[in-house]
């Protein structure tokens, strides 16, 4: 998934974290719903504004982030 449509860093908006486009939902908003056990379905009734393919990006931008974070020694 090419992640770099819908999620964007901008120093103006929540401090420079990574956002979802077009709104101040970070990717660290959808993933802590998602770890404390909000559904999909759940997040997206309470914000009318994010789809499943905004959440796939959010997994996204987390798995690539984490794999950017392990070295091989």
């Amino acid at each position: 998934m090419n992640y770099h449509e819908l999620i964007e860093i901008r120093a103006d908006k929540r401090f420079g974290k990574p956002c979802i486009k077009s709104t101040r939902i970070s990717v660290y908003d959808v993933l802590n719903w998602l770890s404390n056990g909000m559904s999909r379905e759940d997040i997206k009734s309470d914000f009318k504004e994010i789809s499943d393919e905004m959440i796939d990006a959010c997994l996204a931008y987390a798995a690539d982030k984490e794999r950017r974070l392990i070295t091989v020694p």
